[in-house]
């Protein structure tokens, strides 16, 4: 007799001559190492990082050696003194505009550095801010031109008034910021002069008070700051006004219209005490007083 053999027992025959089955489950430690690959970190890290590393780690092997760190540099210094002393990039004259004689000889005066010169060797930033050190200096502007050329473009203080501080007189602009020491005074008749503690201060106020007392400023021998707080106007003929605190333009435009009106500035008196608004006041010239001649040697002494 046939034995006929069915497919499950087919199967069964080879499983059994094929061993013992096995998990198509990964292991443990290739999951793991699965999980570990589809991080993004772990990638770059892997395909960045290990490449970094090595290039790192010859880089310092070969950079361990002294001689070869001194070559290196001087290889690097060589090469950047060669493209700073290209001619195009070098610095051969300075021009100057805006500026004065005196300031202009001072600014020259102030280079560190002897022309020509690289244009990387000129830092046009701290030079700018030693220019503008400069009292008549109100703002600078540098830059470098083609053709070699250190531009140097200057906005000098105009002088407003003369302060006298003791025995000097400095020149300063409407703000109150100082120009320049003055040493004869007849070299700028032109401008009025302030005195007083404090005076520097208030230029601006002193400005708007001679601009107001305009019809009489042929009289005017200068203005004293009094208390920090208030300005007297001397005249010449020994004579003061005394303005107030508060609103001192209005009081001397005050005096003007009287002065236009009954010539007052005119008559023998040495003070107009405009300090009460309500109640200006005169003092009338004693023969033989001294106190105006010690105040306008105080004020202009010129």
């Amino acid at each position: 007799m046939r034995t006929l053999r069915t497919p499950g027992r087919l199967v069964a025959r080879r499983e059994a001559d094929a061993g013992p089955r096995r998990d198509p489950a990964p292991s443990r430690l290739a999951f793991r190492v699965e999980r570990l690959w589809l991080t993004p970190g772990f990638r770059k890290a892997v395909r960045l990082g290990l490449p970094a590393a090595l290039i790192l780690g010859v880089l310092a092997g070969w950079l361990g050696d002294g001689a070869r760190r001194a070559a290196l540099q001087q290889s690097l210094s060589d090469l950047r003194e060669n493209v700073e002393n290209r001619p195009e990039f070098m610095v051969g004259l300075m021009a100057i505009d805006g500026a004065s004689e005196p300031v202009a000889n001072a600014i020259r005066g102030m280079l560190p550095v002897t022309l020509p010169v690289s244009s990387f060797r000129i830092d046009l930033e701290a030079l700018r801010a030693t220019i503008a050190q400069i009292d008549a200096v109100a703002s600078a502007e540098l830059r470098i031109r083609k053709g070699g050329v250190l531009q140097v473009t200057v906005a000098e203080r105009v002088p407003a008034v003369l302060w006298r501080r003791g025995t000097a007189l400095e020149m300063l602009d409407a703000g109150g910021h100082r120009v320049a020491t003055l040493l004869d005074r007849t070299a700028r008749p032109d401008l009025p002069v302030i005195a007083g503690e404090g005076a520097e201060t208030d230029v601006a106020e002193a400005l708007a008070i001679l601009k107001a007392a305009e019809p009489i400023r042929a009289r005017i021998r200068g203005l004293v700051r009094v208390g920090e707080r208030r300005w007297d106007v001397v005249l010449d003929r020994d004579q003061r006004i005394l303005l107030p605190g508060a609103g001192p333009v209005a009081a001397i435009q005050r005096v003007i219209a009287l002065d236009q009106a009954e010539d007052m500035l005119g008559r023998d008196l040495t003070v107009v005490d405009m300090r009460n608004e309500n109640r200006p006041t005169v003092r009338i010239a004693e023969p033989g007083g001294e106190g105006a001649t010690e105040v306008e040697t105080k004020v202009s002494g010129q």
